[in-house]
C-alpha cells in the first residue's frame, strides 16, 4: 500500500516538476531528463489503475486493457514529434516501443516466468503468441515493400503517402477482426491479477485515475518533445538513438514492469497477453492510426523505415515465432531476445 502510494505521488511531482521546467526554460537536458521520468512514473500509474479496473476480467481482456493505454504515452509523443517535425524522432518512436516489447520486455518476462517454474520452463497457450507473430508480418510485409520502392525509386515510390494511408486502413480492419475474435474467445484460465482488495483500488477511483493520468501523459509528452532538440544537441547522442532507446524504455514502463513482474509471480499467460498485445497493438493499430492521423499535420508519417529497422522488425517477427510459438520458453531464450535488443541499441548508438 504505501509503496503503491508512494509511486503515485512520486509519477505526479515528476509531473509537476516537468511543467515548472518547461515553463521556466529551465536548461533543456534537465527537463528532457525529468520529462522521461515522469512519462515512466505516469505509464506505472496507467498500470496500477489498468490492473484495478481489469481485475474481474481474464487474460485477454486484462492484457489488451493493459496493452492500450499503457500505450499512450507513445501516442502523444509521436504526434508531438510530428507536430514539431521530428519526423526521425516519430519514426523511431514507434519502432523503438514495438522492439523494446518484442525483444527486451518479452526477453526479461521469459527469463523471470523460466526461472519461476519448477523445471525451469515457461508455459503459456501458443495461440496469442502465433497470433502476434501473423500481425506483425502483415505489418512488416508493408514496410518491407515501401522500403525497397523508395530504395530503387520506381513509380510507386512517387506515392508513399497514399499507400501507406491505404495499408493503414488494411492494417486497422485486420487487427480489428482478430480483437474481436480473441477477445471472445478469453476464458479467463487464470486471475487478471492476484486479488488484492487493500492492494488495488474500486473501479471508479480507477477510471478517474486513468483520465488524470491520461491527461498528465498528454501534457509532459508535449514538454519532452520540446525539449528533444536541444537537449539531444547538449548530450552528443543521435536522435535515433533517442527515440529507439530513451522514449521507447520511458513509454514502455507498463510494460517492462508490468510483464515480468508477472511473469515473475508465474501468471504467464497474463504476462504473456501484456507484452504480446502490446507489440500487435503497436504494429498493427498505433503505427497505422498514427499515419492517419498525420494526414491532417504538416508532417506525414508513413510506413518507409531505413534498411537496419526493415531487417530489425522482420528478424524480430522471426525471432517472436520461434521462441514463443510453440507455447514454451526457457531463460536462455529470452537472454537471446534481450542480446538482440542490446546488439541493436548499440548499432543505432554509432550512427
Amino acid at each position: 500500500m504505501s509503496l503503491r502510494n508512494g509511486v503515485l505521488a512520486g509519477a505526479f511531482l515528476a509531473t509537476l516538476a516537468a511543467g515548472a521546467l518547461h515553463f521556466a526554460d529551465a536548461e533543456p537536458v534537465v527537463t528532457f531528463l525529468v520529462a522521461a521520468l515522469a512519462l515512466a512514473g505516469l505509464a506505472w500509474v496507467i498500470s496500477i489503475a489498468t490492473g484495478a479496473v481489469g481485475e474481474r476480467f481474464g487474460p485477454a481482456i486484462t492484457g489488451v486493457l493493459q496493452s492500450t493505454l499503457g500505450n499512450l504515452p507513445e501516442l502523444f509523443i509521436v504526434l508531438f514529434a510530428l507536430s514539431a517535425g521530428e519526423v526521425v524522432v516519430a519514426k523511431t518512436s514507434i519502432v523503438g516501443s514495438l522492439l523494446a516489447n518484442a525483444l527486451l520486455v518479452l526477453g526479461l518476462a521469459i527469463v523471470a516466468g523460466a526461472q519461476t517454474s519448477s523445471d525451469g520452463v515457461m508455459r503459456f497457450h501458443r495461440r496469442l503468441p502465433n497470433d502476434t507473430a501473423t500481425l506483425l508480418i502483415l505489418a512488416v510485409f508493408i514496410i518491407v515493400m515501401l522500403g525497397l520502392s523508395d530504395t530503387v525509386g520506381d513509380r510507386a515510390s512517387e506515392h508513399q503517402v497514399a499507400i501507406s494511408a491505404i495499408g493503414a486502413v488494411c492494417l486497422l480492419a485486420v487487427y480489428g477482426a482478430w480483437l474481436w475474435g480473441y477477445l471472445r474467445s478469453d476464458r479467463a484460465v487464470e486471475p487478471a491479477m492476484e486479488a488484492s482488495p487493500r492492494g488495488t483500488f474500486r473501479f471508479a477511483p480507477a477510471i478517474v485515475l486513468l483520465a488524470v493520468a491520461g491527461v498528465s501523459a498528454a501534457l509532459v509528452s508535449d514538454w519532452f518533445v520540446d525539449a528533444l532538440d536541444p537537449a539531444v544537441d547538449a548530450l552528443g547522442i543521435s536522435k535515433a538513438f533517442t527515440g529507439l532507446v530513451i522514449v521507447a524504455i520511458a513509454g514502455n514502463a507498463v510494460e517492462n514492469v508490468v510483464g515480468i513482474t508477472l511473469a515473475a509471480k508465474g501468471q504467464s499467460d497474463l504476462a504473456i497477453s501484456v507484452v504480446k498485445n502490446s507489440v500487435a497493438q503497436i504494429a498493427v493499430f498505433v503505427f497505422p492510426a498514427l499515419v492517419l492521423l498525420s494526414l491532417f499535420l504538416e508532417q506525414r508519417l508513413t510506413f518507409v523505415l531505413g534498411p537496419v529497422y526493415i531487417g530489425a522488425l522482420l528478424l524480430t517477427a522471426l525471432a517472436m515465432w520461434q521462441i514463443t510459438g510453440d507455447g514454451e520458453a526457457v531463460a536462455f531464450e529470452g537472454w537471446a531476445l534481450v542480446a538482440l535488443y542490446v546488439i541493436l541499441a548499440v548499432l543505432t548508438w554509432y550512427e
